[in-house]
């Protein structure tokens, strides 16, 4: 009777394990954020490509733009962007696929003031449960003179 119990013991708890794949990892990526920035008279423009270096595919990401200076209210942004703050915007990448094109975004903002400066913090704030061991170039910090001038990260 003891060997019968055992048996069925064994079975059973292999056939509880049957399956599992172990612990569940989640997919890497390296999200990357390059661009410009440029202030003149109180307006911003932003062009921005974000990219995924691999190697897994991303469905989706999220790239957050903090500015140091309050936006004016009342301004549209693109269908893929909403406000989070008057200094916060927060905008969808779009599929980011391993090496290929990168979702591309443009803003043209008018600042609360006029500015002589300003700075733009980019950032990934999601990237679809991805990890990421090179954030380096996914956060940038731009000092933004009121020039005109292009301010390349």
């Amino acid at each position: 009777m003891l060997g019968v119990a055992l048996v069925a013991t064994v079975v059973m708890g292999a056939g509880a394990n049957a399956g599992a794949v172990g612990p569940v990892v989640a997919p890497e990526a390296d999200v990357a954020h390059h661009g410009h920035v440029s202030l003149w008279g109180g307006g911003v423009g932003v062009w921005l490509v974000s990219e995924n270096l691999g190697p897994s595919d991303l469905s989706q990401a999220t790239v957050r733009l903090a500015f140091s200076e309050p936006m004016a209210g009342g301004q549209e942004l693109p269908q893929a962007c909403l406000w989070s703050s008057d200094r916060v915007v927060s905008c969808r990448t779009g599929e980011l696929r391993v090496a290929g094109g990168g979702g591309e975004l443009a803003l043209d903002l008018r600042t609360a003031g006029f500015p002589d400066e300003l700075t733009v913090d980019i950032t990934t704030a999601w990237r679809d449960g991805a990890t990421d061991r090179n954030p380096v170039n996914d956060r940038h910090r731009v000092l933004v003179l009121a020039t005109g001038d292009p301010y390349v990260f």
